[in-house]
Order: structure tokens, then sequence, then C-alpha cells
């Protein structure tokens, strides 16, 4: 199954969260904003300057900067 980091999605792209890896404060929320495994995840936006992006996280759009998105996972396919 093929895997790819959030960072790499792009508006109308989405993924399935497979693992969270991020430092212990940074693992926690991300976890608190609904990264959790299995967790659909897509891409809403990417700002002019190309970082942070929007993504929608069970309802809520959350910005992250790109080196917080490397941090989860995404497994299988990525769908729009």
């Amino acid at each position: 199954m093929d895997t790819y980091t959030l960072d790499v999605l792009r508006p109308g792209q989405w993924g399935q969260v497979a693992e969270v890896r991020a430092e212990p404060a940074m693992y926690r929320r991300l976890l608190d904003l609904g990264l959790v495994p299995g967790t659909a995840v897509g891409c809403t936006a990417v700002s002019p300057a190309g970082d942070p992006s929007a993504y929608l996280i069970r309802g809520a759009v959350i910005a992250l900067r790109q080196r917080d998105a490397r941090g989860v996972c995404l497994e299988g396919p990525l769908w729009e």
C-alpha cells in the first residue's frame, strides 16, 4: 500500500491517516485536532506563499505548516 505525508495533498485531494509521527507536544496537538488513524482528511487550500495549507478534518478546517503536516502519514491511494 502506498504511503504519503499530509503535506503532499493539493486542494481537492483526500487521504486517510495511517500514523502520526511528531515530537510529543505536536503529536498531542495533531491528535487533538482529530488526526487519528482512519480519519479522512482533505486539502481545501494552499496559501499564496505555499505555506501553510488548510485541511478539512472531521468537519473543521485547520491550517497546518508544511513541517507539521509532514508528521502525518497517509495510506492508500489519494482521491479527489
